[in-house]
């Protein structure tokens, strides 16, 4: 059973930063280069919106409110992604997911449970 497992998410004062990780476990490791990465987020009374993703190869894309200030990478040994976040700021409050996609799999991908991240002071 495939399962991602977030991290890292916690309470932060504005203009602080945290590092989200996303564990893939029950991934079969030869096969985990083939998905897309990814991280959503969902604010309160907000639709679920693509943060960053990132290929296998390295190939990275960004929202344009978090550019400059996040950073999306994996580690395709370890079947783990992270999202650096720096410069954090109010509206970046919400509960983080981690999404793993590939063709063939299911449509919308596999989906963490989240971790709820809050910026505060």
């Amino acid at each position: 059973q495939v399962l991602l497992v977030e991290s890292g998410g916690g309470l932060v004062q504005p203009g602080g930063s945290l590092r989200l990780s996303c564990a893939a476990n029950g991934f079969i490791a030869s096969l985990f280069g083939l998905y897309l990465m990814g991280w959503y987020r969902q604010a309160p009374g907000k639709q679920r919106e693509l943060v960053a993703t990132a290929t296998a190869g390295g190939t990275t894309t960004y929202a344009d409110s978090v550019k400059g200030r996040f950073t999306i990478s994996r580690d395709n040994a370890k079947k783990t992604v992270y999202l650096q976040m720096n410069s954090l700021n109010p509206d970046d409050t919400a509960v983080y997911y981690c999404n793993a996609y590939r063709a063939g799999g299911p449509r919308s991908g596999y989906w963490g449970q989240g971790t709820q991240v809050t910026i505060s002071s």
